[in-house]
């Protein structure tokens, strides 16, 4: 495998595409695409052209209930993701969980499993949900506090390690004629804690890559503790390089303070890419895929959003960071609401300037595929981030124009692969085989 040090990419693909006003200006497909798993395929087909390193698929259990919006989240993503795991070989698949409504033991299984089924391909995305909606679809108990939640996340995925480890197929031993196994190779993990009770061990042994990779999404206290502990791939909205570099630090100084590796620990956030003939046609794309029609509709959006008095609104005075800082006991996500103050916090910026630098929470990107792939590079080769997860506004449109377009300019600067490398998604991000699980003892039923 190489060493090289290349761009990670990840695509989202949910739905319509990543911006919830965008999907009138689509001009492929038709509005029961969501409930197609073939297109789902076909989307990631595509991206698996471009190389992406996996396809994203963020979840959300209830039901959005705008009829004029988007459909979204309705499929259930372990299912999608299974059906393109046997379709399109190589492409990395992320499936995104709510740790607070799931049974671990249940929830291990079905990983694992699809982890096997993949060849090592599959990253979990877990998330403490946050939305009373979801919580009435799981029961009468209100939604539990933030503290509650974060604790019983990283809870969670302590579980999980430990189901995930607790049978190992290639562990070295003796195995008689009449054994099709070692039952030493399986042991109980008798784990007693505050949220979970579960004796063990998993009925579903290692996988190629000895477990799923990890991925944890959130800027709030809880979510750096919960990303410190557990996560491998960081996925996070960041605004600008210094905030990139602010919000690696965070990460890595908390992993290092409880002893792990922080090379370990990736920072790919989210990226809105606008790719058009020129800057300014890229201007009016984003108009058109933000919903608002102009540039007086980005800004009268953003007082909207932000609870600005409109009386006296200067566009083009300089933005107060202060006011954009989220509450940290809000019921919403506390860590995209932490990336437009992130940004003011490191540039001092205008109402006007601050549109045109975020969309959907995340860095928007615009202009031309060079312009674009420019954008993209500079944070990375800084070392501010180490990839993205990007978020087309309109798929397949705007996935297609990617793969077409950056993709080859992020090549030609030899920044980005032409193939790939690695069979499992834990080689390709450069991630060590999880302990205690050597290279040597990777599972050979796989191989």
């Amino acid at each position: 495998m190489s060493h090289q040090r290349y761009l990670n990419l990840n695509i989202g693909i949910n739905s319509t595409g990543y911006l919830a006003s965008a999907w009138p200006a689509r001009k492929v497909g038709n509005r029961l695409d969501f409930v197609d798993p073939d297109y789902y395929v076909r989307l990631s087909e595509i991206a698996r052209r471009g190389v992406f390193d996996a396809v994203f698929f963020s979840d959300h259990p209830a039901l959005m209930t705008e009829r004029t919006g988007r459909p979204f989240h309705s499929l259930d993503p372990l299912i999608i993701l299974t059906a393109i795991a046997a379709q399109v070989p190589d492409i990395g698949l992320v499936l995104t969980a709510s740790s607070t409504y799931n049974s671990p033991y249940n929830f291990a299984r079905r990983t694992q499993t699809l982890d096997i089924v993949s060849n090592g391909r599959l990253i979990i995305n877990i998330v403490s949900s946050f939305n009373p909606a979801v919580a009435a679809n799981f029961g009468n108990a209100p939604l539990p506090p933030r503290a509650e939640r974060y604790a019983k996340a990283t809870e969670f995925i302590d579980v999980l390690k430990e189901l995930w480890n607790s049978w190992d197929l290639a562990r070295e031993g003796v195995i008689g004629p009449d054994q099709l196994w070692d039952n030493q190779s399986a042991h109980a993990i008798d784990h007693n804690g505050q949220f979970f009770s579960i004796k063990g061990p998993l009925n579903v042994p290692r996988s190629r890559q000895g477990q799923p990779v990890i991925a944890q999404a959130g800027a709030s206290e809880g979510g750096l503790d919960l990303a410190a502990r557990h996560g491998e791939i960081i996925y996070c909205n960041i605004l600008s390089k210094q905030a990139g570099f602010a919000f690696g630090s965070k990460v890595r100084d908390r992993a290092i303070a409880i002893g792990r590796d922080p090379r370990e620990i990736l920072i790919v956030p989210g990226v809105v890419p606008i790719v058009a003939e020129s800057y300014e046609a890229a201007l009016r794309r984003h108009e058109l895929v933000s919903g608002t029609g102009s540039e007086d509709g980005l800004l009268t959006r953003f007082i909207k959003e932000n609870g600005i008095d409109p009386a006296g609104f200067d566009p083009d005075a300089i933005l107060d960071p202060e006011r954009f800082l989220p509450d940290q006991n809000r019921i919403l996500a506390v860590g995209m609401g932490m990336g437009l103050y992130d940004l003011l916090s490191h540039e001092k910026l205008t109402a006007r300037q601050a549109v045109r630098r975020t969309e959907g929470f995340h860095r928007l990107v615009l202009g031309t595929p060079q312009q674009v792939a420019e954008a993209l590079i500079d944070y990375w080769q800084d070392g501010a981030v180490d990839g993205y997860t990007v978020q087309p506004p309109l798929v397949p449109e705007d996935l297609t124009t990617f793969v077409d377009e950056v993709i080859p300019v992020l090549q030609d600067r030899g920044v980005y692969p032409r193939g790939y490398d690695g069979r499992t998604i834990r080689e390709r991000y450069g991630l060590g085989l999880p302990q205690p699980l050597a290279p040597q003892l990777a599972l050979a039923a796989t191989a």
